[in-house]
């Protein structure tokens, strides 16, 4: 019958759907939406779940070895590469999409034994919180589409015109973003958040930002960290502090209640999140309007 000839057709049959593995919850909706019908993405690092925090389960890593592709965020975030190096006996393509992106550096964290590993002799190392810039998320497409392409070249044209679609709608967020952050007068584009997210959106629209944790979020500030924060926030009036969605905000409450700082609102800092934060641009729309009506 017609019905079944519409089902059983090729792009939407198991047997011929691209398998992808996703340890980024930005890079799952990439796939998703360049994609379309013809991938399957398994996302195993979940909306909400902060990546510095997750490891993968046998079934994450079962996932993973079925995986014609499997994307990673890259610029060091996984820390958990050589198990899946063994759990995949290298077989599928793993691709590090930040690396192919511009790189902006951090203080590594001290405490941190994989952070130390992978610093320079200055202590940097490079941050992996590059899905922060929607121009970063923009080449990020490009390489994901690239790849699908290159797996998969019989769907090429699907690919390309699923892609650009999806480019459009981010150069459209960049733009409003701009016009948004506008409102917010160049002195008071100062940004104090939970953990040091934020370099890429502030290089992007002109913020300054002071960080209470350092790039993990698995070790506690020190007391001296805070002390020259809390200077640091009275010395340039800093009228809000944002909260994190992954966050424990006991420290950044501790910090409002010394400086009279208010608390700004909540921000999605490790990709997406539950409510606003479910699409890439309910993230970012959710992450620039909080921050410009705080700091207002």
């Amino acid at each position: 019958s017609l019905v079944f000839g519409l089902l059983s057709s090729p792009s939407a049959s198991g047997a011929d759907v691209l398998q992808v593995a996703s340890f980024s919850t930005v890079l799952s909706e990439i796939a998703q939406k360049v994609g379309g019908n013809h991938v399957s993405v398994a996302g195993l690092v979940k909306p909400g779940q902060d990546p510095h925090e997750y490891q993968p389960t046998p079934d994450d890593l079962k996932r993973a070895a079925e995986a014609k592709l499997i994307l990673l965020s890259g610029k060091h975030l996984e820390h958990y590469l050589d198990k899946i190096q063994q759990a995949t006996g290298g077989k599928g393509e793993s691709l590090s999409v930040g690396d192919a992106l511009p790189n902006l550096k951090m203080k590594a964290d001290p405490d941190e034994p994989q952070e130390k590993a992978a610093a320079d002799a200055n202590g940097m190392i490079d941050d992996p919180h590059w899905w922060n810039s929607v121009a970063n998320v923009e080449k990020a497409t490009t390489v994901v589409r690239d790849a699908l392409i290159k797996l998969d070249p019989a769907n090429r044209a699907d690919y390309e015109s699923r892609a650009k679609a999806y480019l459009t709608k981010l150069e459209a967020l960049d733009q409003w973003a701009k016009r948004k952050v506008a409102e917010l007068p160049r002195d008071k584009r100062k940004l104090v958040t939970s953990h040091d997210a934020f370099q890429y959106l502030a290089k992007d629209y002109g913020f300054k930002v002071y960080a209470i944790e350092g790039v993990s979020t698995e070790t506690e500030p020190s007391d001296r960290h805070i002390a020259e924060l809390i200077d640091q926030i009275k010395k340039q009036q800093v009228k809000a502090i944002f909260l994190e969605s992954t966050l424990n905000p006991k420290v950044t409450v501790e910090i409002t209640r010394e400086t009279g700082a208010k608390i700004g609102g909540t921000l999605y800092a490790d990709g997406l999140g539950e409510g606003d934060g479910s699409t890439y641009d309910g993230m970012v729309r959710h992450n620039i309007e909080t921050i410009v009506d705080a700091l207002k």
